[in-house]
């Protein structure tokens, strides 16, 4: 039996996929695994039980990434579950903050109250919102994963010329871009061209304020943002410096705070991005999916902080979780021939530092096997599935 713990209200076709094996509730005591959405987890203590979190939506600043990964608990997310509601709303942004549709909705819930005049004054002030069509203009996007891709693809069917970036674009992925989509080296190339750039790429030390002085004086005059990504991706200094000098044109932001809340041209979104049914059950389904495949088979897809293998096995399997090192592999399978256990099957792979290790075992795999393996050095954790 397994308990699961939910930290947020998590759609019903997802919780609906654990069997009678589990337990599902937002109360449960040292739970197997957590199912989170935006919940803050940095100071919360993980009990000895725990082995995995699933995150329903691809960002996952709101877990201890590394702290889990030193205790052994896997951390899964879903990525391109929400892909296709995040891109909806770039195209909303796009053409939003082109005809400065917000300030325009403003302005006729004015004019309420002036009878007949309305029609009079809407045609004597509808001049101070005209707004550039976006088809022709040129569309930079940075970061070409399932949300990015889409995008691109999307712009290009509205008639717009696209300009992509990505440091780590996979063949898959370029694969699914559309040829008429120029791929650039360098995100320089990009401000140089686009009339509009949207930002989507992971937040970490690296990519915080990706939009900041010095990428905002690369771009053209009078760009237009869309960062529906994570809020830490723009320098909000900047972006208020930019709006008020005429560099930057608008701004959409998914992710309001007080700074950049009533500045003239900034259009900021209450993270509507993820906030549709279809997307909260994608994400909801994925999430318990990747959990059931994990805890019942000890295969991984799509961990951010442990690498993707799988296993097909028939016998008893071995899963251990250690760090990237030379040798700790020959380790932990001495510890079998030392048993006379044979090893019918093993699956390795990494990820940065870290490693996981699945063997599949003919022989009675027993607790001092177990107990042999978590005393080898750089070993994490161990699990048997039988």
């Amino acid at each position: 039996m397994y308990n699961i713990l939910t930290l947020n209200k998590i759609a019903a076709c997802g919780t609906d996929l654990f069997d009678e094996k589990y337990t599902v509730s937002d109360n449960a005591a040292d739970p197997d695994a957590i199912m989170v959405r935006s919940a803050k987890m940095h100071d919360m203590e993980f009990g000895k039980n725990l082995l995995a979190i699933g995150r329903a939506g691809a960002g996952v600043n709101n877990i201890p990434v590394d702290k889990c990964a030193e205790q052994g608990i896997v951390v899964f997310n879903t990525p391109g579950a929400n892909a296709n509601a995040v891109k909806e709303l770039v195209l909303t942004a796009l053409l939003i903050s082109s005809r400065r549709v917000p300030d325009a909705l403003g302005w006729a819930q004015g004019l309420k109250g002036n009878g007949s005049e309305v029609g009079a004054m809407v045609e004597k002030g509808k001049s101070q919102f005209a707004g550039p069509e976006i088809k022709g203009k040129t569309l930079g996007v940075i970061g070409l994963g399932a949300i990015g891709i889409l995008v691109a693809n999307a712009a290009i069917s509205l008639g717009m010329k696209v300009v992509g970036y990505d440091k780590f674009l996979s063949v898959n992925a370029a694969l699914r871009l559309s040829s008429k989509v120029t791929t650039v080296s360098d995100p320089k190339d990009v401000y140089a061209q686009a009339d509009y750039i949207t930002i989507h790429v992971p937040y970490n030390p690296e990519t915080k304020g990706t939009v900041n002085a010095e990428s905002i004086a690369l771009m053209k005059d009078g760009v237009r943002i869309i960062n529906l990504a994570r809020g830490e991706l723009a320098d909000n200094d900047a972006v208020i410096a930019g709006l008020e000098s005429g560099k930057i044109a608008a701004y959409v932001t998914d992710f309001p705070s007080d700074d950049i809340l009533g500045v003239k041209n900034v259009i900021a979104l209450p993270h509507l991005g993820a906030s549709t049914p279809e997307a909260e059950d994608n994400c909801a389904v994925m999430a318990a999916e990747e959990l059931i495949d994990y805890l019942e088979n000890g295969n991984i897809k799509n961990s951010v902080n442990f690498p993707n293998a799988s296993m097909d096995a028939v016998g008893t399997k071995v899963c251990v979780l250690h760090k990237n090192v030379p040798s700790v592999i020959s380790e932990i399978t001495s510890v079998f021939g030392k048993d006379n256990i044979n090893i019918e099957n093993m699956v390795n792979a990494s990820r940065k530092e870290n490693a996981y290790t699945m063997i599949e075992a003919s022989g009675d795999i027993t607790d001092k096997i177990v107990t042999d393996l978590e005393a080898v050095e750089n070993v994490i954790r161990v699990r048997v599935i039988r």
